[in-house]
């Protein structure tokens, strides 16, 4: 019997490996889509390394900060967990070329998944678009998150949960009624 006394039920935690263990993840973007994908296959036991902007670092890190003595949001905590956070000014050619080494780095460091949620186009602008990064790293998964996807009329409009759901209609069906 286990602690609580009950026979065949020992701790809830498993010793088995994690369902994405020995998977490396790179995270580019910000807001809410790309780094909760991230965390979300952290939480399955993937290496997520994020990049963020030298200085001020991703901006959920300052929103709705509650703690005075910090300027770290518990939204970018909860967010963040389980990564490992680098910083790389994506706007200078050298960041770039940093953000190229991270992705398509030789094993063991090798990079499995790239996740982003920049506005389309903008991977392009900087010659890290998937099939850049693939010349390098042809077994490279790249997850692309955008409100309105990669083409199409509304792909350079920019959207948040809350646009999303009005043009899916979702707002309507969840609030209440004219009365």
């Amino acid at each position: 019997a286990d602690a609580a006394g009950v026979a065949g039920h020992g701790r809830c935690s498993s010793s088995a490996p994690s369902a994405l263990s020995g998977v490396r993840v790179v995270e580019l973007g910000g807001s809410l889509s790309g780094p909760t994908c991230g965390m979300l296959l952290a939480a399955f036991g993937a290496d997520v390394v994020k990049v963020e902007a030298p200085r001020r670092g991703d901006e959920l890190r300052h929103w709705r900060v509650m703690d005075e003595r910090t300027t770290t949001s518990l939204w970018f905590r909860q967010l963040a967990r389980n990564k490992r956070c680098v910083t790389a000014n994506m706007r200078t050619a050298r960041g770039r070329d940093l953000v190229r080494r991270l992705v398509c780095a030789p094993p063991p460091r090798r990079c499995d998944v790239l996740v982003e949620n920049f506005r389309p186009g903008r991977l392009e602008q900087w010659q890290l678009a998937p099939h850049h990064l693939r010349r390098a790293a042809p077994h490279l998964v790249v997850a692309r998150i955008s409100a309105h996807g990669q083409s199409g009329p509304r792909a350079a409009q920019p959207g948040y949960a809350s646009v999303c759901e009005a043009i899916g209609g979702l707002r309507y069906v969840t609030g209440a009624g004219a009365e």
